[in-house]
């Protein structure tokens, strides 16, 4: 099996991009193989997950989304945007559109430039405070809101929110990236309190609508940057009252910056809205488990816009 790759990232969040409307080979093949193989940084392609552009049976549009470790993620939001750019340049040639992941469907658009030259989407990601995947003592509401995880850590106090897939949220002083590791890796053992995983984010409040957030992703640990936790959290700040609804929050991270929305006027929902760069393209080769890839163009504007973009931020922890 040979496909065309595009290697892009939303964030600092890199991803290996194929198109299977183009090559509907794609859709049949060991995806998970695939994705262990080309995200392996020494002899693959290199990146934090698989992105695959698909199409039902209606016409309309979607994203599958495989970690490195070649389990599937429900929504990806970094990635939704370098599949909501493929799909709109070749197939929709429109600005607004819906896209569909995991059984979600996210309604996308072509947004203004976060920086200039630097390529931009927004998806509306809709909220909930209750999943199957969270299994921890919740308030009288049904929610898990600034609370304790006594199984977790003594003192952390957790938001729990599902955005396609499920997150924790904790507000902290100072992050420690040594300590989000723990919490990562600790999260697996507790299948009673977790028992699908789940993402683990820490968050600095770094004034009233600016945070700076850092994710141990289940299946792929600590990335630049993680698209469905910066909504989470963006969104766990606001239920706080740390940001403000109907405003746009800047979410810094180590990868770059994206900006939410939240919003309670139509059930909650948060827009994530953020850059979707290419970085490079070529053709992979998938043979008797045997990887080849050949790099063919590097998108060298793209890349330089973006380092200006991420050199006028201030996103050290």
């Amino acid at each position: 099996m040979t496909a065309e790759f595009i290697k892009c990232h939303g964030s600092g969040n890199g991803f290996v991009m194929v198109d299977a409307v183009a090559e509907p080979m794609l859709a049949t093949c060991d995806l998970a193989s695939l994705s262990r193989a080309a995200c392996e940084r020494e002899r693959g392609i290199g990146a934090d997950g698989l992105l695959v552009l698909v199409r039902n049976t209606e016409g309309v549009f979607g994203m599958r989304m495989l970690n490195p470790d070649g389990s599937e993620a429900e929504m990806c939001g970094n990635g939704i945007r370098c599949i909501a750019r493929l799909a709109a340049e070749r197939y929709l040639h429109c600005d607004n559109f819906t896209l569909t992941s995991g059984g979600g469907i996210y309604p996308t658009r072509h947004a203004e430039d976060i920086f200039p030259a630097v390529p931009t989407f927004g998806s509306t990601i809709g909220v909930r405070l209750w999943s199957d995947d969270f299994r921890m003592q919740q308030s009288e509401a049904g929610d898990h809101i600034d609370r304790v995880i006594p199984e977790l850590h003594h003192s952390l106090r957790w938001t729990a929110i599902c955005v396609g897939n499920p997150h924790i949220v904790a507000r902290v002083e100072r992050i420690d990236l040594a300590l989000l590791a723990e919490l990562g890796e600790r999260v697996t053992t507790l299948k009673e309190v977790f028992p699908n995983g789940v993402n683990v984010s820490l968050v600095e409040v770094r004034s009233r609508n600016t945070i700076f957030v850092a994710t141990f992703e289940r299946g792929a640990g600590i990335t630049p940057s993680c698209g469905t936790a910066m909504t989470s959290s963006a969104t766990a700040m606001a239920l706080l009252g740390e940001c403000d609804y109907e405003q746009v929050i800047d979410v810094l991270n180590r990868g770059g910056k994206v900006q939410c929305v939240c919003s309670k006027s139509d059930g909650l929902q948060t827009t994530l809205i953020g850059n979707a760069t290419y970085v490079s393209a070529g053709r992979l080769t998938m043979e008797g488990g045997a990887f080849s890839y050949v790099e063919e163009q590097v998108f060298d504007a793209e890349n330089e816009a973006w380092s200006r973009f991420t050199e006028s931020l201030d996103n050290n922890l």
